[in-house]
Parts: structure tokens; C-alpha cells; sequence
């Protein structure tokens, strides 16, 4: 690394240490931002212009050069030296290389500050819209699949034990759910990123007669920010962002651990194709589910994200510090990591065949008409607790005969209630039990149609 002195190297004397430099640098990180960074600056150069704060042709001298070096970075033909303290920095240096003293008009009424979290805002508005429509688009791969699995039935589980028998689109559709409210959460991200601070220079203003309302509107974001103060440090977006990434994560890790189960020996619910399992270098058998372990594992790595800018602005005072610097690696880290997450996911999950027969018999173990039978004792006069002890020692007297439920006889059931008659032979029948939970967000067909129908409307606004 060469030493030069700095854009704001005026008041200094000699040139920052090279390691200090090097320490200091962030270009490796924000070069991401070239392509904000240089909207930015174009509108900022155009609302120069019309305020005549700069002549129009020193605006359009400005413009076409910024546009210039954006081709170049397109096309590959441009790249900054690692001297370059930013990609701010770089590209103001770069622009003013090329068109000489117009490209050091740029900057009047603006900061540094304020220029850095405008690039970041741009960013995060456009990585949460990347994210809406790729959860979208889970979304409806799931309600597809569910629609054609309303009659699968598997067992519903809590604590991992066997609970209720549901069907396989209820189970489908509580993860669409749960997806549903992290895309409500990236709009939340949107909105809260959507506010412009350019203009708001270091942290006071400026003194010079800019409109940024008119860069705000150039820019697309919905509002100024009014207080300059918070315009430049505030950094409450890319929380909210982060928070959104971590809480899909968590989201996606869940339903990656059910892929996982699923698709092992002992389930075998599913099967995961070639394209997304591994093999063992050892034993010639193995189909492992890597890839939705190295989701759920990434998970952490998120996590760590949230946390790590929770801790960075802890204790700041207003305004701008140094340790703002660090606000965007866990950021673009969250956001690759979740997007890479989401495409596995997505893959998995479409490409998945399903052993609906392996999931109906799994579903008529683990007496899971327990419960309708209590309901029906107390549907005949029996108070509920009664009926849950009685249902209790039949569990167990089965358990010890080796038998299903449905397997008992009417004479082994009247040693623990009169009350049984033959009319409960039908209510142990596993798909009756799905068919009769028809309450709102039930799992019985009705149910499952009226949500997906409701689904489908919402979709289509």
C-alpha cells in the first residue's frame, strides 16, 4: 500500500500510518455500494445544479462522469487501489481524476455522514424487496403443495411424542405461516429504511440552500429524515433488517430440522433427491440431509449478526462515531447467508418426494385417538377429567396388550367404562379423527380449504 495523503488530509501534516491505514479501510466491505453510492451522488449533483449551488454543466460534467465510472465497474474495468479509504472516497477520487475540477464540487453540502448511511439505506431497501419476493415465492411453493396433500394425514407431534393425527397441508401451512410473518417483517425492514438523510451532512445541516426533498424524491425514498442530528446516526433500519433475517432463519432452521427427521430411516416421510444430500467417504449407505443442517447451522452465524450490531450501537453518543464503520459487514453477511438459506430451502422442498402411505401408518400408532375418545365419554355425560383417566388406563392397558387402539374390543373397553358402546369403533377411525377438527385453522379437509382459500384471495391482492 502507498501512502497518500487523504481527501480531508488539509489539516494534517503527514500521512495516516500505512497499518493504521489498513486498519481503518473499509472498501473490501462497502465496495458493495458502488452502484448507490453513485445515485446518490448523481442526485445530489443534480439538485446542486438547480439550486445553482454548482453551474449546470459542472452538474452534467459530474453526472456523465459518475455514469462513466459505473459502466467501467460493470464491465469489469475498474478497480479501486486498497489505499482508498472507502468506496465513497474512491469513487469522488476517480471522478475527480477524470473531469478535473467540477468532480470537486460533488461534495459541497454533503458529508461523508450523511452519504454513508444514504448508500446503506438504498441497500437495505433493495435487499429487503430481494427478500419479500424470494419468501413470497416459498410461500406458494408451499399452499401448491398443500393443496395436494389436504387428505395426507401424518401424526401431529408435541414434546417429539406422537400427539394428534393432522393432515400434511395443516403441517405445510403452519410453515407458510410462519414465512408469511417474516415477509411482514422485511416490509417492516423496507419502511423503516425508506428515509432519506442526505443533506443532513455531518450532523448539523448545511449552510448552503440544498432541497432534500428533491433528493429524496430522486432517490425514491418516501420521506427526508427531519431531524439532521438522527439522520446521520441512526441505524434502527439495518436492526430491524437483521432482525428479520435472524427471526426467518430461526424459521427456516425449524423447518430444516423437520426435513432432517423426515427424511431419516425412522420416519421416512420423505425423501430428499441426489441434488440436495451428500454421501459418506466412509459408508457406501449414507444419504445425508447436509444441506438442511448446514441451513440450520448457518442459523447461529445470523444470530451472531443481530447481536453483533445490538452491541455496536449500545452506548453511542449522538452523532456519528467511527464504530458506525462496522454497521454493514453483519448486514450484507446476514443477507447473503439468508438468501443462499432460502434458495436451499426452496429446492429442498419442491424437489422432495413424500411416503404419504409411510405417514398414514406412522399416523395410526402412538394412540392418537386418545383424545376423541375422552371427548366422546363426556359427550355421553362423563365430566372431561373422568373421561381423561378412564382414556388413560385403556392407553395403557393397550400399550401392555401390544394393540392399537383401534384393535381393542368393546368387551375389553367395558372393563373400564359401561358407558363404551359400538359407536366408538368409529370414532377411533384416524381419518375420522382428522375429518371431525373443523373449528377455525383446524386440520380436517374443510378447514384446510377454507384457509387455503383465504390464502389464495390474500395472494392475489
Amino acid at each position: 500500500m502507498t501512502e497518500q495523503m487523504a481527501l480531508w488530509g488539509g489539516r494534517f501534516e503527514e500521512s495516516t500510518n500505512i497499518d493504521m491505514q489498513a486498519f481503518g479501510a473499509s472498501l473490501p466491505i462497502d465496495v458493495r455500494l458502488w452502484v448507490e453510492d453513485i445515485a446518490g451522488s448523481i442526485a445530489h449533483a443534480g439538485m446542486l445544479a438547480k439550486q445553482g449551488i454548482i453551474t449546470k454543466e459542472e452538474g452534467e460534467a459530474i453526472q456523465e462522469g459518475l455514469e462513466a465510472i459505473a459502466m467501467d465497474i460493470e464491465m469489469g474495468k475498474l478497480e479501486f487501489e486498497l489505499s482508498s479509504e472507502d468506496i465513497h472516497m474512491a469513487i469522488e477520487s476517480e471522478l475527480t481524476k477524470r473531469i478535473g475540477e467540477p468532480g470537486k464540487k460533488l461534495h459541497t453540502g454533503r458529508s461523508r455522514n450523511d452519504q454513508v448511511v444514504t448508500d446503506f439505506r438504498l441497500y437495505c431497501k433493495e435487499a429487503a424487496n430481494e427478500l419479500i419476493s424470494d419468501l413470497d415465492a416459498l410461500q406458494q411453493i408451499i399452499i401448491d403443495l398443500a393443496e395436494d396433500n389436504i387428505d395426507t394425514i401424518l401424526p401431529g407431534y408435541t414434546h417429539l411424542q406422537k400427539a394428534q393425527p393432522v393432515s400434511f397441508a395443516q403441517h405445510l401451512l403452519a410453515w407458510q405461516a410462519m414465512l408469511a410473518r417474516d415477509e411482514q417483517r422485511f416490509e417492516h425492514a423496507h419502511l423503516a429504511a425508506d428515509a432519506s438523510p442526505l443533506g443532513a451532512a455531518a450532523l448539523a445541516g448545511t449552510s448552503y440552500n440544498i432541497d432534500r426533498t428533491q433528493t429524496a424524491k430522486a432517490l425514491g425514498f418516501k420521506k427526508a429524515i427531519p431531524n439532521s442530528m438522527d439522520a446521520v446516526s441512526d441505524r434502527d433500519f439495518a436492526c430491524d433488517f437483521i432482525y428479520a433475517a435472524a427471526m426467518t432463519m430461526q424459521h427456516l432452521s425449524r423447518i430444516c430440522e423437520e426435513l432432517v427427521l423426515w427424511s431419516s430411516e425412522e420416519f421416512g416421510f420423505i425423501s430428499l433427491p441426489d441434488a440436495y444430500t451428500t454421501g459418506s467417504s466412509i459408508m457406501p449407505q449414507k444419504k445425508n440431509a447436509d444441506f438442511a443442517e448446514l441451513t440450520r447451522g448457518k442459523t447461529g452465524r445470523v444470530y451472531g449478526d443481530l447481536l453483533g450490531i445490538l452491541t455496536l450501537l449500545k452506548g453511542l453518543p449522538l452523532t456519528y462515531n467511527r464504530d458506525l464503520q462496522e454497521d454493514k459487514e453483519g448486514l450484507f453477511d446476514a443477507h447473503d447467508t439468508l438468501v443462499a438459506c432460502l434458495a436451499a430451502v426452496h429446492g429442498m422442498i419442491m424437489s422432495m418426494s413424500i411416503s404419504s402411505a409411510r405417514m398414514y401408518e406412522a399416523a395410526k400408532g402412538g394412540f392418537m385417538a386418545a383424545t376423541d375418545l375422552a371427548d366422546w365419554l363426556t359427550s355421553k355425560g362423563v365430566a372431561f377429567r373422568d373421561a381423561h383417566e378412564i382414556v388413560g388406563a385403556v392407553v395403557l392397558y393397550a400399550e401392555r396388550q401390544g394393540k392399537r387402539l383401534d384393535r381393542l374390543t368393546l368387551a375389553e373397553l367395558w372393563q373400564f367404562s359401561e358407558v363404551f358402546t359400538s359407536e366408538v369403533i368409529e370414532i377411533l377411525d384416524i381419518r375420522r379423527v382428522v375429518a371431525a377438527r373443523t373449528s377455525l385453522g383446524g386440520t380436517s379437509p374443510e378447514s384446510i380449504r377454507a384457509q387455503l382459500k383465504d390464502l389464495r384471495k390474500k395472494k392475489a391482492k
